[in-house]
């Protein structure tokens, strides 16, 4: 049965949704149960957000990989626009599924952990990190664009090694692989803008903190860093991907 593109942004909403609710939602664990001070987090901290983000990348695969291959990412359909003959009318209805998913399952985290937020951050002027990535250094923005490059750029070149079946004939593991690929990321590329590596992920929560009052949103709070997490991803995706492209797969067996 051949699947609609209703049925394709189904399940890239809800595959988002899912990546989000876990990736988000390890963030809000580790910020709002700590002891009241401002930036300490509990429960296992920056370890325990980077497992979460990974499990959540897989498991969000599992939900949409059988019907879209599972972007779940921007960069990644926008790649494989570029590289793998994806349709490009098929982008901005990915794209937009995407963010939708990731902007509800911000709602959901947020609602779910109200009372936390109440007791932890009852003006909402600290914690829209645990939504959308913010510059480690804002007095230097392109340290942090050129973060996200990196990021997406590995994110991209390994997603493409691994899901090539010239490459690597057992892509059954893809699911698994691109989730520790995300903790590898994270724990090697984490620091300076919170490696979104994912317009959607960023820009969907972010409007949520917007609309849920949070006062440093990044979008509308005058620091403009918002560009950051939706530029760098789609460049570092894209120089990624033809990386593998062009120095890997030509000189893999063609059968």
């Amino acid at each position: 049965m051949k699947t609609t593109l209703a049925g394709e942004m189904i399940a890239e909403f809800l595959g988002t949704m899912v990546l989000i609710l876990f990736g988000a939602g390890v963030c809000a664990m580790t910020t709002l149960f700590g002891k009241g001070v401002p930036g300490e987090v509990i429960n296992g901290g920056y370890t325990n957000i980077n497992i979460g983000w990974g499990l959540g990348v897989m498991l969000g695969i599992f939900i949409a990989g059988r019907i879209t291959g599972a972007h779940l990412n921007p960069a990644v359909t926008v790649s494989l626009a570029a590289f793998r003959g994806f349709p490009w009318t098929k982008v901005i209805p990915y794209s937009l599924a995407q963010t939708a998913g990731a902007f509800l399952a911000a709602a959901l985290v947020f609602w779910n952990y109200h009372p936390a937020f109440l007791k932890f951050d009852p003006a909402l002027e600290k914690t829209a990190g645990i939504f959308a990535t913010f510059p480690a250094f804002p007095a230097f923005p392109f340290a942090g664009f050129l973060d996200q490059v990196v990021g997406a750029a590995l994110l991209l070149l390994l997603i493409f090694a691994i899901t090539d079946e010239r490459n690597h004939p057992a892509v059954n593991f893809a699911p698994i692989l691109v989730g520790l690929l995300v903790v590898a990321i994270g724990m090697s590329f984490g620091g300076m803008h919170g490696y979104a590596i994912n317009p959607a992920r960023d820009f969907g929560p972010r409007l949520f903190t917007v609309m849920a009052g949070f006062k440093n949103n990044g979008l509308t709070d005058g620091s403009g860093v918002f560009w950051v997490p939706i530029i760098g991803p789609l460049v570092g995706g894209l120089l990624g991907a033809a990386l593998y492209d062009f120095a890997i797969r030509p000189h893999l067996p063609k059968e």
